[in-house]
């Protein structure tokens, strides 16, 4: 139940006054069933005296009946205003919850995204940001069972505390065996989320583009169903297990919970029989007892599910409680504007999260300002993990990365990101509009139309936006009607654009022209040379042909910095460079 408190602490932040007039709404109608029982009361009591004395009934009786009218339909609108609340508010809080959950996800360490439990967190709290919608309405529900119920049991409490014991005793078995069945469901639902996640898998790959030529020429139609097919029956039969034991113990307290009514109930026939309770008494007490009962069964049964709920809302709030450990320090600083000295490795050794390997061994390296660095070496052997420590990605295991003389982490990071371009070889396609794919670049400068053309240009991806429908505006990808798709080279021109609109004073690119034919390589480094004039470039690239027009290439293997100079000098010291650049001519002679 602690995560009670920081669930409705998230429910009032999605909307404070929809949440005030859900509670006043709410008051209103738990108060109506005693109102309407009251006036009930008088009109069974007038009735009766009047039979009794053969007298017609006081002048104001049917307007006694009116207020019972009255109250009755302002249950209906109270009742029509409160399921307004509640669609509302249940809209906003998947508003603001799906929101946290997005902008949560975009601050972790890219560490937490290669970590298969972040996955399983990661999706359980997707999960219970949407499926947890019921909950805010239930706890809605519950507070006002609790206020009807307390109103009607201080009344028949006036009459008989007994009556009210005998309700209770009746209700709490079923309230524990509620709460145990929900930590069991919990604790299923824990177990299968691999399971299911790896099912989500099977469904994404049996249905995606991307997969479909090899389903069909492989055959693993048979395989993906079958595998499927398994995971979901396992799932099924685990489902099927513990509702059937959840029936069981339930049917037996429900008929628990209907022992204490009856108890009740007879104790107030006798007591009538008797001549303790009149006629209109034993009407309002046995409505109120059977209110009362029905109510303390679904507050137990609402308690037990807001329990299961906020139980399953562990994950969630655990998701949001994750912190980044590569962050802006207190007091950080603005990377300087130019940078003067440039970018040092210094002693830096790295290993990957939860391994013991490292990638970067007592790495030493020197990025000067203007200067055009090509990082060579097969794979593995820390081309990119360089990027991803320049970048702050990650930091460190040992040494410095300095800029201008000053550890890295001790620039604000965000500031450090607005002053790099990088476009990764596994680049994204958004399925946005042209447009937009360039403009993520630098998003900021979305509507300056001039800016993204020009970048455009720079990547030669503005002769595959003269060839679509739609130009600039034209949606791509399949995911959406009126989507047009693009080529492998198509694709990595448009995040070329992205990095040449960055304009920022450290552009990185690994591997930015693996798709395209040679002669668009050609063009777009040509251009490239031009773009990066007097700015820091760091290029990964397997392709000698591009390689040769840095000003300086620096060879890697295991992780050590083995050769460096220009194509000219590399080739005359016959080292490894040569050898890979020899061999890569070969293929082509």
């Amino acid at each position: 139940m602690r995560n009670i408190p920081p669930v409705m602490h998230m429910v009032w932040e999605c909307g404070p006054k929809t949440v005030i007039w859900s509670i006043v709404l709410r008051i209103a109608l738990a108060l109506m069933p005693l109102a309407i029982l009251a006036v009930s009361k008088w009109l069974i009591n007038a009735i009766v005296v009047s039979l009794a004395h053969h007298a017609t009934v006081p002048h104001y009786f049917w307007w006694v009946v009116v207020l019972e009218f009255a109250l009755a339909s302002i249950t209906a609108i109270l009742s029509r205003g409160m399921g307004f609340c509640d669609s509302l508010l249940g809209d906003l809080y998947l508003q603001h919850i799906s929101i946290r959950v997005i902008e949560h996800a975009s601050q972790l360490d890219i560490t937490a995204f290669e970590n298969p439990d972040y996955y399983d967190r990661l999706e359980r709290a997707k999960a219970q940001a949407t499926d947890r919608i019921a909950m805010v309405q239930m706890m809605g529900t519950l507070i006002q069972q609790v206020l009807t119920t307390i109103s009607l049991s201080l009344y028949i409490a006036i009459y008989s505390p007994w009556l009210l014991l005998l309700l209770i005793a009746g209700t709490i078995p079923a309230l524990l065996g509620e709460s145990h069945f929900a930590f069991l469901g919990y604790a299923k639902n824990f177990m299968q989320t691999p399971l299911r996640r790896k099912m989500d898998y099977l469904r994404d790959v049996g249905g995606s583009k991307e997969a479909a030529k090899e389903l069909k020429l492989f055959g693993l139609r048979d395989f993906l169903v079958g595998s499927f097919r398994g995971m979901a029956d396992t799932i099924f039969y685990q489902n099927v297990a513990l509702s059937k034991r959840r029936l069981l113990a339930g049917a037996l307290l429900s008929l628990l919970a209907t022992a204490g009514y009856y108890s009740a109930y007879a104790v107030v026939l006798w007591e009538t029989i008797r001549g303790e309770f009149t006629v209109a008494v034993l009407f309002v007490l046995t409505s109120a007892i059977l209110q009362v009962s029905a109510n303390l069964q679904q507050i137990f049964v609402n308690a037990s599910g807001v329990a299961d709920q906020a139980l399953f809302l562990t994950d969630l709030l655990g998701f949001f409680a994750m912190q980044p450990t590569v962050k802006t320090r207190p007091g950080a600083i603005s990377i300087p504007r130019p940078i003067q000295l440039g970018i040092e490795f210094r002693n830096v050794s790295f290993a990957y999260p939860g391994t013991t390997r490292l990638v970067l061994k007592d790495f030493n390296f020197h990025l000067h300002p203007g200067e055009r660095v090509a990082l060579i070496g097969e794979n593995g052997q820390g081309k990119t993990t360089i990027v991803k420590l320049i970048t702050r990605l990650y930091d460190p295991t040992e040494g410095q990365i300095l800029v201008d003389g000053i550890d890295l982490r001790e620039y604000d990071l965000e500031d450090l990101c607005h002053e790099t371009g990088v476009i990764f070889q596994d680049f994204m396609r958004y399925e946005m509009s042209a447009r937009d794919n360039i403009a993520v670049g630098r998003i900021e400068e979305r509507d300056k139309l001039d800016r993204i053309a020009a970048a455009a240009r720079m990547s030669l991806a503005d002769e595959v936006i003269a060839r679509l429908p739609g130009g600039m505006e034209q949606q791509l990808g399949r995911r959406f009607d009126g989507g047009v798709d693009l080529s492998g080279g198509e694709w990595q021109r448009m995040a070329l654009a992205r990095a040449y609109l960055r304009d920022a004073q450290l552009l990185i690119l690994d591997e930015p022209t693996s798709a395209l034919d040679p002669r668009s390589e050609l063009e777009v480094f040509q251009r490239f040379a031009e773009l990066t004039r007097g700015k820091m470039a760091l290029l990964i690239s397997h392709r000698f042909s591009t390689v040769k027009m840095a000003d300086r290439i620096v060879v890697l293997s295991h992780g050590i910095l083995t050769e460096q100079g220009t194509h000219a000098e590399l080739m005359q010291q016959d080292g490894l460079y040569a050898e890979m650049f020899e061999m890569q001519a070969a293929s082509y002679r």
